[in-house]
């Protein structure tokens, strides 16, 4: 690409509506431009590097015989009320009606219309097991779009889906793709963990993410310092130990503790540690109202709460449910007596003698035990915290922050049962097909890779996916020498399969080095001075070091390094 005459334009000021050091070099580098919230065009050099990445993912895909396709995106309603996801994912569908008032959404993912095609093949086990994968347009109602192409409402996925006779063949069919999904994130060059995660809305009997490190990910990955042990926050298994304590239990008293509501307050209040204190939080699951009992310095992990109760939502009750099932204000709840069911985390099940609310407003109870009070349930519902014992060597935890850039499940039968997907086995009765689904998202990993490479000086591409791996700039437009020996090596390195782009604006020089450092080419050659003797300077983007390299040699040269 020549720019005198492109779509080509670069921002000098940061910009002032982007969150993330990602989306504002994308923003800067003339690749990404916000046309609404969570919603951006992606211009032709965002383009280009967004094209580098699907044909990564193309190449891995096909490799696994996964078969390529495209569905739509305006999906009838009914589809998702049959898979029985309509409530589950409710507001964050998007919902229209059409002229004969029937109603559609646009699709958030797409396992219903997947399994409704494999229908189409699917007869008897002799039509099993194959493979399908669209890259496609997905939509989603965020309520709080943020990060530029991190959490956006409009968003380029793709999705693959395998079909097999049993379990076994779905552990086989889900191992080609998890290793197809680390080459794809291999030759992204980025610096991922794959951790264990919540199925959440899509169901099934497992879920791992792949989750790109950064600094601003939205995901807390919970690691082990001594073993390999991975984990999104949300699933991670808490360790109970035996908390010491005075072997006879204290007499129940009623103390006192004015304007004390949080365990900040009361801990300075009663001059006592935070370990000591438990604190009991109201939630609305569904339509139920639950206590949740944690030690005082824990939280609640409202993930595991849902699956505990099978639920579709879990949120803080509102301070009228509060009053009304601890006839106390916010702040004073506690288990003793409390008006609906409570859970008990495991770890409260081995203290002693602790402090909790009183369910009178200006009270607590000193010297609780287990006899107190009856738990409807005792389960793990809180967050594993860092320093913590890892549950799978009893080394200690410790957080990294993650960017979810694929995604791989499986589904079991949970769409086939719902939607009939069936096949007769060998003895001629009718078996549910066993499904996989593996999401990646493309622009995702355009941020991922922005956000892990950039520096100061702008975005700093892995050559595998660069919109341009070399950049020509000429020195000066008005010199017949130097334009044709820019013309020559732009016309030499496009010849030999390498993308290339030749600066030929009328700028200063100082404006295109910096343009070219911002947009993140690899590979830059200056025409300059030395033109006619045939020299050029060579310069890596990143590195200090400018060689002078005679034309000759440069072919050799750029062949080498961008083979890497």
């Amino acid at each position: 690409m020549k720019l005198k005459n492109s779509f080509f334009y670069t921002l000098r000021e940061n910009v002032k509506d982007e969150d993330s050091k990602s989306s504002n070099l994308l923003v800067r580098a003339g690749m990404i431009k916000k046309s609404s919230a969570g919603a951006y065009m992606i211009l032709p050099l965002g383009y280009k590097v967004l094209n580098n990445i699907t044909q990564i993912i193309r190449e891995e895909m096909n490799a696994t015989d996964c078969q390529e396709l495209i569905m739509p995106a305006l999906l009838p309603e009914d589809v998702y009320v049959a898979s029985g996801r309509r409530e589950g994912f409710g507001k964050s569908m998007f919902s229209l009606k059409d002229r004969f008032n029937k109603p559609f959404v646009l699709g958030p993912t797409h396992e219903e219309l997947f399994a409704i095609a494999a229908q189409m093949k699917i007869r008897s086990y002799k039509d099993l097991p194959f493979s399908l994968y669209q890259i496609q347009t997905k939509y989603r109602d965020e309520p709080r779009p943020r990060f530029g192409l991190i959490r956006v409402r409009e968003f380029i996925m793709k999705d693959a889906y395998t079909f097999d006779v049993d379990e076994a063949g779905l552990d086989i069919a889900y191992a080609k793709q998890f290793n197809a999904y680390k080459n794809i994130f291999d030759r992204l060059c980025l610096d991922y963990k794959i951790v264990r995660a919540d199925t959440g809305v899509m169901g099934g009997l497992l879920s791992e993410e792949f989750q790109a490190v950064t600094d601003i990910g939205e995901d807390i990955l919970v690691l082990c310092d001594q073993c390999d042990f991975a984990s999104n926050i949300e699933v991670a298994q808490c360790i109970s130990e035996e908390l010491p304590t005075t072997l006879e239990a204290m007499k129940l008293e009623l103390v006192e503790t004015p304007n004390a509501k949080t365990i900040e307050e009361v801990v300075n209040f009663l001059q006592q540690p935070a370990e000591k204190f438990v604190k009991t939080l109201i939630y609305k699951v569904d339509d139920k109202v639950v206590a949740c009992m944690v030690r005082g310095n824990r939280e609640v992990n409202e993930t595991k709460l849902r699956k505990l109760y099978n639920a579709l939502e879990v949120e803080l009750a509102d301070p009228e449910t509060v009053v009304r099932v601890t006839n106390a204000q916010v702040g004073f709840a506690g288990p003793i007596d409390i008006q609906c069911e409570l859970v008990m985390d495991d770890e409260v099940s081995k203290m002693h003698n602790f402090i909790t609310g009183a369910n009178k407003t200006g009270y607590h109870y000193i010297g609780v035990n287990h006899s107190d009070f009856k738990p409807t349930h005792v389960a793990d519902i809180r967050n594993i915290q860092e320093g913590d014992t890892c549950p799978k060597c009893g080394g200690k935890i410790h957080f990294k922050h993650g960017i979810e850039v694929g995604n791989t499940f499986k589904l079991g039968t949970k769409y086939s049962n719902a939607l009939g997907l069936e096949y007769l086995n060998s003895e001629n009765q009718l078996k549910p097909v066993w499904m996989g689904s593996y999401g990646i998202g493309p622009a995702r990993c355009m941020a991922a890779i922005a956000e892990q490479y950039a520096d100061e000086d702008g975005l700093k591409w892995p050559i595998a996916v660069a919109p341009y791996q070399v950049a020509v700039v000429l020195i000066s437009i008005k010199d017949e020498v130097q334009t044709e020996l820019a013309n020559k090596i732009y016309n030499m390195v496009q010849s030999n399969k390498i993308d290339c782009l030749l600066d030929d604006r009328d700028e200063r020089p100082g404006v295109k080095f910096k343009d070219m450092d911002l947009i993140g080419v690899p590979f830059r050659v200056t025409v300059g001075k030395k033109a006619s003797e045939g020299i050029v300077e060579f310069k890596q983007r990143g590195l200090s070091e400018v060689e002078e390299v005679h034309l000759d040699d440069l072919m050799n040269k750029l062949t080498e390094l961008c083979k890497r």
